[in-house]
């Protein structure tokens, strides 16, 4: 059966072979019988008339051309034209020339396929659309029955009927990233089978060219093709854009026009022109030191963003610049450190490594990175906590005008087990009642700041603790704690303890006489406390009356004073601290001067002349003055010397005007009956202008001293060997007056009032009006 089977398919295809044959063989005789006709036709259309004569022209016949155009794309059945009309000859006219028409196509020219002509009228029309671009024209010879034949020409005209063509849709090309401007790929032509404006225009790029990156040209050969290039237009760089996907657009001239597509792929090739970058500049890392060979301590990582082999990053430790006896080991392609010998933390605490990430290009590139690797160690220590005290003196205390955010004390911690100077040790403050704060920012130096302001006089010291503990298993605690001292600033003016003060003192206090002592209070200390006194010199007060010890603030009359003058005078005391600046306060004091008999009568004419006759009755007024008070007057009937007595004793007593208190006391008096009158002595220095004079005058009743006393007086100023300027011996009551021997400025006289017991002593001296002179009874 498989061999009949075999047997029919092979009758079959040799039928079918035979077939074809005699199919090919029908077609080739109906051709040559086509073309043998034709052949004949053109002899007998061609040759001279059998029975004519034999002239230049016998045995040819004569031709009319008539060209006729269509264009491409008009509807089947379209009339294209009449093969006798509008002949250039005025013969083909005559009736002899005109239809019927034998037509002859030219061999080749589809003449039977795409046109329809009409034998008896001439009339040609399309048979199919007419395609110029498969075929441009169509050649024909009709031949009338009678007359000359006519060669028709049948051109089909061009229509934008195709637009640009390329010969693929898509391209790819390569770049390198380092390729230079303006450098060209050609690109495949768009081809349009239109032809002149029809044809190729122009191209451009309508999508995917970043930033501008490239540019098309484009020129035309001899054969009408518009050859196109790509040219770069700026800096290519892979890294930041490693392809483009270009949309290139061709377009001819028509109107619209028509435009072609194709999209060109282009790779940019990497250059080694990166380095690895690590992603970090320097690594940190802890390992014990117990560690065991092997352990993994750290990994770096570097990338490079070129690619392929230029992109592959290997990494190793320069040796040379590191790690010398080679302690860690890398891996080469992942980085990986590890421990290559046995770690001691006593030999050494801290490693210094050196990475270095290379790739793999032809020129390879690289880049290092450090690497620091601390070896801990067992944790049997506390840590130890160093405070320094930022003041000036480096002592712990702080201003009370620190602000929040000042720093008060530098805190350091380390662990004998880390063998550094600071350690991971966490560290917290307590104590200060919010007052005081610790920050950080690094976590190895601590700062104690003030957080809330200070004032020294509500609280002058705190007490602050600083605890550090380690981070061991289990952990160790260390605390500190700080005495911290808030020094003084000058923010509180003295006080005085009364608004006003009153005081009573006789008008015949000697000058020196205790008034009244003013107190007032400064919260500072130190020189901000300390309080200076003095007292204004206000207008009308009589503030000259008194003086005020600059210290102690004990108020003493300075001169004498007068009830009548001033009953009630008003004191303004300044209280002035003695900070920078300083501050100050004033008080009142009201001193009240009770009055005493302190004035004499005194007669408004020192002599009165009145005459009276002798016979004048008793009890007659023989002279009248006017007075201010209850005064007794008794007429004294004297010889003249005792007049001149009382005029002494006045001019002695009587000289308010110009006395101001002396500062020398007495320092000494031997004589037992003269104690109490040397205690109670008046000291003045009456100035003149050219003297210093010393009055002492006695104010009790006389005392006949049969004992002789010394008088002495000295300048403290002098020097020890020359402060005895004086030396007088003789009774206090009856002292003659003497001279020294020598004649100078510093001269001492002595005068003494019999009568009075008083002692003159007087300096002779321009240079100055308070001479402190200390006077001695011995």
């Amino acid at each position: 059966m498989p061999q009949t089977n075999s047997s029919n398919n092979n009758n079959s295809n040799s039928n079918n072979s035979s077939n074809n044959r005699h199919h090919s063989n029908r077609c080739s005789n109906r051709h040559r019988k086509m073309s043998l006709l034709w052949l004949l036709l053109m002899i007998c259309a061609f040759s001279g008339d059998s029975g004519g004569g034999g002239g230049p022209g016998a045995g040819v016949a004569a031709e009319h051309v008539r060209e006729l155009e269509v264009s491409e794309g008009v509807p089947v059945g379209h009339h294209i034209g009449f093969i006798g009309e509008f002949l250039q000859d005025d013969v083909v006219a005559a009736a002899d020339s005109g239809p019927p028409y034998l037509i002859v196509p030219v061999p080749g020219s589809a003449v039977d396929t795409d046109l329809a002509i009409d034998h008896t009228t001439g009339e040609i029309r399309t048979k199919v659309p007419l395609d110029r671009e498969n075929r441009s024209s169509y050649s024909l010879v009709a031949i009338p029955l009678s007359g000359e034949n006519v060669r028709v020409v049948v051109r089909v005209l061009d229509e934008n009927d195709n637009a640009p063509t390329f010969p693929t849709p898509l391209m790819n090309i390569e770049f390198p990233e380092n390729t230079p401007r303006d450098v060209k790929r050609t690109l495949h032509p768009a081809r349009d089978a239109d032809l002149g404006r029809y044809n190729t225009q122009r191209y451009s790029i309508v999508s995917g060219n970043v930033n501008n990156a490239f540019r098309l040209s484009s020129h035309r050969e001899r054969d009408g093709v518009l050859y196109l290039d790509l040219q770069i237009n700026g800096f290519l760089d892979r890294e930041t854009t490693p392809a483009y996907s270009l949309l290139v657009e061709a377009l001819d001239g028509g109107s619209p026009p028509l435009r072609g597509l194709m999209t060109v792929n282009i790779t940019i090739q990497d250059v080694n022109d990166n380095q690895p970058i690590f992603n970090q500049s320097r690594y940190f890392a802890t390992v014990p030191e117990n560690a065991t060979l092997g352990t993994t301590v750290l990994q770096v990582y570097a990338t490079d963003q070129d690619a392929g082999e230029n992109g592959l990053v290997e990494y190793a430790i320069n040796r040379r610049q590191s790690d010398k006896e080679q302690m860690f080991r890398i891996d080469p392609a992942t980085g990986l450190i590890s421990v290559n010998k046995p770690l001691d933390f006593e030999t050494r605490e801290l490693h210094e490594l050196v990475v270095v990430a290379k790739d793999r290009g032809m020129q390879p590139l690289e880049t290092t990175a450090f690497v620091s690797i601390r070896v801990t160690d067992v944790n049997d220590n506390q840590p130890i906590i160093n405070v320094i005290f930022l003041s000036d003196d480096a002592t712990p205390k702080i201003s009370e005008s620190a602000q929040p955010g000042e720093f008060v004390a530098r805190i350091s911690v380390n662990d004998p087990d880390s063998r550094t100077e600071y350690s991971n040790v966490n560290v917290t403050l307590s104590g200060g009642e919010g007052h005081f704060g610790l920050t950080t920012r690094d976590n190895i130096i601590y700062l104690v700041i003030v957080s809330l302001p200070l004032d020294r006089e509500i609280k002058p010291n705190y007490t602050l603790s600083v605890i550090a503990t380690d981070t061991g298993n289990p952990p160790l605690h260390a605390a500190k704690d700080i005495f911290l001292t808030v020094t003084d600033i000058n923010d509180n003016a003295p006080e005085f303890e009364r608004d006003e003060y009153q005081a009573n003192v006789m008008e015949v206090a000697d000058p020196g006489t205790s008034v009244v002592q003013v107190m007032a209070i400064d919260r500072d200390e130190g020189n901000n406390s300390a309080i200076i006194y003095s007292l204004l010199d206000t207008p009308d007060t009589h503030s000259h009356w008194f003086q005020i010890d600059s210290h102690s603030g004990l108020i003493t009359t300075r001169a004498h004073i007068d009830c009548e003058t001033d009953p009630v005078p008003r004191l303004i005391v300044l209280a002035q601290d003695n900070g920078r600046p300083p501050l100050s306060s004033t008080g009142t004091v009201l001193v009240t001067i009770h009055d005493v008999n302190d004035n004499e009568p005194i007669f408004d004419q020192s002599f009165y002349n009145v005459s009276v006759a002798e016979n004048e009755s008793k009890g007659r007024c023989i002279l009248k003055r006017p007075a201010n008070a209850i005064i007794t007057i008794t007429i004294i009937i004297s010889s003249s010397s005792s007049s001149n007595q009382r005029r002494e004793r006045q001019r002695l007593r009587r000289a308010p005007g110009v006395e101001t208190p002396f500062e020398g006391p007495f320092v000494a008096c031997t004589s037992p009956q003269r104690v109490a009158r040397a205690a109670r002595a008046a000291k003045w220095l009456t100035t003149t202008t050219t003297t210093t004079t010393t009055r002492i005058l006695a104010d009790g009743p006389l005392i006949p001293t049969p004992a002789s006393e010394v008088i002495r007086a000295s300048d403290p100023r002098a020097p020890t060997s020359d402060r005895r300027i004086f030396k007088k011996t003789g009774f206090l009551h009856s002292i003659s007056g003497k001279e020294n021997d020598n004649n100078d400025n510093d001269d001492i006289k002595t005068t003494t009032t019999t009568r009075l017991g008083g002692i003159l002593i007087e300096r002779r001296a321009a240079q100055s009006a308070r001479l402190p002179l200390w006077l001695a009874a011995t």
